[in-house]
């Protein structure tokens, strides 16, 4: 029996061995002068004793063979080596102590270095072996996971190319201020929403956020109900905002059909969002467009992929419906879509698609990849596909005029562990790194829940608490940016949806601890995704070193204190007016004034000591003054550092 290996498992971890969680590894970066966490497993009972610069820490190994310990690392320094001894002994040599943050939320977070303008020459430069990053994979999922599948890496030429922009400027920026070093914990995912990243007890802990919890927990056994009640939800709501789908005009004149002449329609390449190539609608767009397919082809079952399409759909194929997606599936705007064409409507030659897009909020229209947009012979291996991105014909049928925008959309209920869905990235690329040592978070969101202003204002703060409960390390820094400047600007003063997200933002600074990039100035009018990540990385960097590092800089832009109303004029005083109040241009701009009607109108307004005047001669009695309220404000208030004052208003209208 000599040649015979017989291995015991227990718990996931062989009998004789050692482990440590994913990120406690070679190459690590553990946060100073704190007792940090290192944890792992081993044979349950087995006693694992852990040493570093001096210091000494022993644990046993609990019945599921996990075990846990603290152990100081001490002053900024390295490199170090780590002694880990249960079972088996692991060495890690290159070991650093300074800085960790945790850099999360949607698509401005994730937005990565190489996708900048100044990517290629970022890439080429990074050679500061003592910033280090850690990237979360990209998943989801319905319960916490305990580890991750992934180590840290030196943020240096190459491996920087998928980094967030945001966090690299940041991290960059805390090297050359702290001279010690730093690491990035990497999770963010595009598209997402804040629910997604929330832990589960959170829901829990907020009346306001209950019927999100108990959503959450019936999706686990009865999904189609929830998925007839969000219908209902969202019947109502457009009904209310005038969203509504206002039929399919299109189709009974001929849009489908094989023979329509399109000529005169619009040329655009696809796949691209409708406000790319119409401007800034909500309502529905129609799209055409011919393929050529080989006699082999003619007769047989294809497959038609689109890739995802913001919202609805419904695709025709030589003027036949082939499938149609709506309210019945849950994130339809993520959904990639996967049509078959029966061979019946399949001829040899040209074939002609039309897809009927309803857009009904936010941006619409085909937001995957161009290589999702194509068709296939099905059940022929080895048969290439043929794109279908590039030139279509497309025409606005309808151009909604929504209303009352501070009416939030209903949540779409993904279902459990689906990107979107409440606690899903929580679950899979936060909960695992609970419970490394940090100095704190930034945090780049709110795109994602637009047009739920009010909602948000609960949730965020709930977001914050949650994660420092679960963390168990105190109340550490959340540092946040302000939603940037987007879309087109108004002639006239006007409610907005971004603004209102904006205020819930500001209004989060109420939570200990916390503090606020604006970046109401460096945002794109044209993009979504402003590539001005350097200014933004810098903002926190300058938050992280007062609210983090106890440094004496000025890290905010002006925020709105009070009003005092005297002689028809608004009194405005503010926090964090450092060296005094600034405009950027000859005059103050941005500024709009309401009486008792509640009908804004622009103002004048000026600079006196470190207070705003503001007024409008049409105003006898001023009620109320809103700033930099809408989605891409004209304004220019700031203080003497530069820094640009939070968009407010002082009414509750």
């Amino acid at each position: 029996m000599k040649n015979l290996l017989i291995v015991l498992m227990v718990g996931g971890v062989a009998l004789g061995e050692v482990r440590t969680a994913s990120m406690v590894g070679e190459g690590m970066v553990l946060q100073r002068e704190m007792a940090v966490p290192v944890w792992g497993q081993d044979e349950p009972g087995q006693t694992v004793t852990v040493r570093f610069r001096g210091h000494e820490a022993s644990a046993s190994a609990w019945k599921d063979g996990s075990w846990r310990l603290t152990i100081p690392s001490g002053e900024a320094g390295g490199p170090f080596e780590m002694e880990i001894e249960g079972s088996s002994r692991l060495t890690y040599k290159d070991v650093l102590v300074g800085e960790v943050w945790v850099a999360s939320g949607q698509s401005n977070m994730a937005m990565a270095v190489k996708e900048l303008p100044e990517g290629q020459e970022l890439i080429a430069s990074a050679t500061d072996e003592k910033l280090r990053l850690f990237f979360a994979p990209y998943r989801g999922a319905a319960e916490p996971v305990e580890d991750f599948q992934a180590g840290w890496t030196p943020a240096v030429s190459e491996k920087i190319t998928w980094m967030s922009a945001v966090a690299y400027y940041f991290a960059r920026e805390l090297r050359e201020q702290l001279d010690v070093p730093v690491a990035i914990i990497n999770s963010s995912w595009g598209g997402t929403n804040a629910e997604t990243w929330t832990p589960l007890e959170a829901f829990g802990r907020y009346p306001e956020l209950h019927p999100m919890h108990e959503q959450l927990m019936r999706m686990r056994t009865d999904m189609a109900g929830v998925v007839r009640e969000y219908q209902r939800a969202i019947a109502e709501w457009e009904a209310a905002t005038k969203r509504s789908d206002p039929g399919n005009a299109g189709f009974a004149q001929g849009w489908a059909k094989e023979d329509f002449d399109d000529s005169e329609w619009a040329t655009g390449e696809l796949p691209r969002k409708i406000e790319d190539l119409a401007g800034e609608i909500d309502g529905v767009v129609w799209f055409r467009r011919q393929v050529t397919l080989p006699a082999e082809w003619a007769g047989r079952d294809l497959l038609l992929e689109l890739g995802p399409v913001d919202d609805f759909d419904i695709t025709y194929w030589n003027g036949a419906e082939i499938g149609r997606t709506g309210t019945e599936t849950v994130c339809s705007w993520e959904a990639a879509r996967q049509y078959v064409v029966p061979g019946r409507l399949v001829k040899e030659g040209t074939n002609t698609i039309a897809i009927r897009v309803f857009d009904h909020f936010g941006n619409g229209g085909f937001m995957g990849p161009a290589w999702q947009m194509r068709v296939w012979l099905q059940g022929a291996e080895g048969t290439q596909p043929i794109g279908l991105y590039g030139e279509w014909k497309y025409k606005v049928a309808a151009a909604l005029t929504p209303e009352h925008p501070e009416l939030a959309k209903p949540a779409s209920p993904a279902p459990p562990g689906r990107v979107n869905s409440p606690t899903a990235l929580w679950n899979a690329m936060i909960y695992p790194a609970v419970p490394y040592g940090i100095r704190g978070a930034i945090w780049y969101q709110g795109e994602g829940n637009v047009g739920r202003a009010e909602h948000y204002k609960v949730l965020f703060p709930a977001m914050i608490e949650g994660w420092r409960r679960t963390w168990g390390q105190g109340e550490f820094p959340f540092l946040f940016v302000q939603l940037a400047n987007y879309m087109a600007r108004h002639d006239q003063p006007t409610d907005s949806g971004w603004a209102r997200i904006r205020e819930a933002q500001l209004e989060t600074l109420k939570v200990p601890n916390t503090a606020m990039a604006v970046a109401i100035d460096i945002g794109d009018a044209v993009s979504i995704h402003p590539t001005n990540k350097k200014e933004v990385g810098r903002r926190l960097a300058l938050a992280a070193e007062a609210v983090a590092c106890g440094r004496d800089v000025v890290f905010s832009g002006p925020v709105f204190e009070a009003m005092e109303v005297r002689d028809g004029k608004a009194y405005l005083t503010f926090k964090h007016v450092d060296g005094g109040l600034a405009a950027q241009g000859e005059k103050l701009v941005g500024f709009a004034v309401a009486g008792p009607d509640r009908q804004f109108v622009w103002a004048e307004a000026t600079i006196e000591g470190d207070r705003v005047v503001v007024w409008n001669d049409q105003i006898a009695e001023p009620a109320a003054v809103r700033y930099a309220w809408a989605d891409n404000p004209e304004a220019n208030l700031y203080n003497h550092a530069g820094l640009p004052a939070s968009p407010f208003r002082t009414d509750r209208w």
